[in-house]
């Protein structure tokens, strides 16, 4: 087999999905019985302290006797969060109004070092 067969056989079918730092890439593979097959990669984009970067990468294969559960399992899993948190990303890397509940309950504690609210005076000799 040619370089040339191998590359075209490497090469049935892919798509790629771009978020962020990550790069999905969907690829459709032969099996040695022509029996197709997915790829799904993971790609995520570091940097160095020199500023070069490098790549790390995380391969499942999917077969097509797993591709129902598979499926279904993903749909009811994806579902399962839009209805619970909504479609609406909320991130510190997705928003750039985000805030954290630590920072915002922090923003709101009084500053006034007499404020007593939250604090109860106790006296020892009560107890």
């Amino acid at each position: 087999m040619s370089d040339r067969d191998f590359q075209e056989q490497e090469e049935i079918f892919s798509k790629v999905v771009r978020a962020g730092r990550r790069t999905y890439f969907f690829d459709v593979r032969a099996t040695k019985a022509e029996d197709y097959y997915l790829t799904i990669t993971e790609s995520k984009k570091f940097t160095n302290e020199d500023g070069s970067f490098y790549f790390k990468k995380h391969k499942i294969y999917l077969y097509k006797e797993d591709f129902q559960e598979f499926g279904d399992t993903l749909k009811e899993i994806t579902d399962f969060i839009i209805d619970k948190k909504g479609d609406e990303v909320i991130s510190d890397r997705h928003q750039a109004d985000f805030k954290k509940e630590e920072a915002i309950a922090a923003q709101e504690e009084p500053t006034d070092p007499d404020h007593t609210s939250s604090f109860t005076n106790v006296n020892f000799e009560d107890i």
